[in-house]
């Protein structure tokens, strides 16, 4: 079978064998109903776990709505025009609302960024601030030790709505929930204490139940307090697709189950060698991005097998402390190390190749220098085709293939064999 692998802004072709492929795993049919900002009127309307929201705020209450920043999907100007009638309805007065954007630990935005970002309406409407983590207020400790500072606008509002997309996340499970409190409006001492967990075996995608990241997100949000989220599920081209209200965890949950309708690809078993792309241009820039197709793929290899992850990377390695990380190790393992003796954002997407290659070899196909690709503890190649060949004279001719050419949204999910 020849596949086509979106490889920059264009195409890198295989042929794999029939009997070798097990499947290709693209996102799943699912009948849609209302989307955009028609689906988050809906959401608002059937909040799941909570009253409306227009009957949990109250006349003169200071109201933080906290929202995602320029480095994430989330549609917030689409989002909001509906949330902001909820609160209009219940008697709230529009000096009265902030829309917090949570850096994290990324940069602060420009005025012109907060203004996109927010949309027209809300833009003219409410006040819109970056997170500040030099002004935060100390609520409290999580059990795993995780400082619960959080921006003062957040923590000293009487109430918090979390705005949010949810999508896979590599350690978190997915995104959305109490993630805009922990790590979006936290310091970065405490965003390194949670995500410093990201080196354990539960701390994976797909994972809620168990995760020790996404635990102590929930338990700093709660600390914290949060009194309803919107959030909402994105198709491939960004458009809002399905939207949930209300409760932090219930609507959260049904947000995730929905996600693994669309998204969660189940397979019979892991595979010897995967094709993985990120899809091509501008998901592929660089080895920073492209490193989301590769943290998913890892749930469809076997221990020794080979990935050959498929992305231009014209830019290189993309991220200034994901290249210090790279240019200071030596060898995998003093990345891993590295990251749970002191977590570094950017560095910590470093530790996450490493910790794919303690399982799996990882070959490349990129536009990047060759030495530079070997310096990344990965195996350069020019093509799909030539990766492929290599991969079957290392395991074999019987290894088994999957293929994943949206490698950074499709998540497989490996199911215990029925008896």
């Amino acid at each position: 079978m020849k596949l086509q692998l979106g490889y920059g802004k264009g195409t890198q072709e295989v042929a794999v064998p029939d009997q070798n492929l097990l499947g290709v795993l693209e996102s799943n049919p699912v009948t849609l109903g209302l989307t955009g900002e028609a689906e988050v009127r809906r959401a608002l309307a059937e909040p799941i776990g909570a009253p409306p929201l227009r009957q949990v705020v109250h006349p003169e209450e200071k109201v933080a709505i906290i929202t995602s920043d320029i480095t994430r999907p989330c549609p917030t100007a689409a989002i909001l025009p509906p949330v902001l009638d909820e609160l209009w309805e219940a008697g709230i007065s529009p000096e009265d609302v902030t829309l917090v954007f949570a850096l994290g630990g990324h940069r602060p935005h420009t005025e012109e960024e907060r203004r996109r970002l927010a949309g027209k309406q809300a833009w003219g409407q409410i006040r819109c601030v970056d997170s500040d983590p030099a002004d935060c207020v100390h609520l409290g400790t999580t059990r795993a030790g995780t400082p619960v500072d959080v921006t003062r606008v957040v923590a000293r509002a009487d109430r918090r709505i979390c705005l949010g997309n949810i999508e896979y996340h590599y350690f978190a499970g997915y995104s959305g929930g109490g993630k805009a409190i922990m790590p979006g409006v936290s310091t970065r001492s405490a965003i390194q204490a949670n995500h410093a967990m990201m080196v354990r075996q539960e701390a994976r995608a797909g994972l809620l139940e168990g995760n020790p990241v996404r635990e102590d997100i929930e338990e700093a949000a709660a600390l914290c307090g949060v009194d309803y989220i919107v959030n909402v599920v994105l198709d491939e081209h960004k458009q809002v697709v399905r939207a949930v209200a209300g409760d932090s965890i219930q609507a959260h949950r049904a947000g995730c189950a929905f996600l693994d309708t669309l998204y969660g690809k189940e397979i019979p078993r892991q595979a010897d060698i995967v094709l993985v792309s990120q899809g091509g241009a501008p998901k592929d820039l660089n080895l920073y991005q492209t490193q989301k197709a590769l943290d998913n793929a890892k749930h469809a290899v076997r221990d020794g097998g080979v990935i050959i992850l498929v992305g231009a990377c014209q830019e290189g390695l993309g991220e200034d402390t994901f290249q210090r990380w790279i240019e200071e190790a030596a060898a995998p393992e003093d990345l891993v190390r590295r990251v749970r003796e002191h977590f570094e954002l950017g560095g910590h997407k470093a530790a996450a190749i490493a910790l794919v290659l303690e399982r799996a070899s990882v070959y490349l196909v990129s536009e990047m220098p060759e030495d530079l690709v070997r310096r990344c503890f990965l195996t350069p190649f020019s093509s799909a085709q030539a990766a492929l060949d290599q991969a079957f004279r290392q395991l074999g001719a019987d290894a088994t293939v999957l293929a994943m050419p949206y490698g950074g949204s499709t998540l497989p999910l490996l199911r215990p064999e029925r008896g």
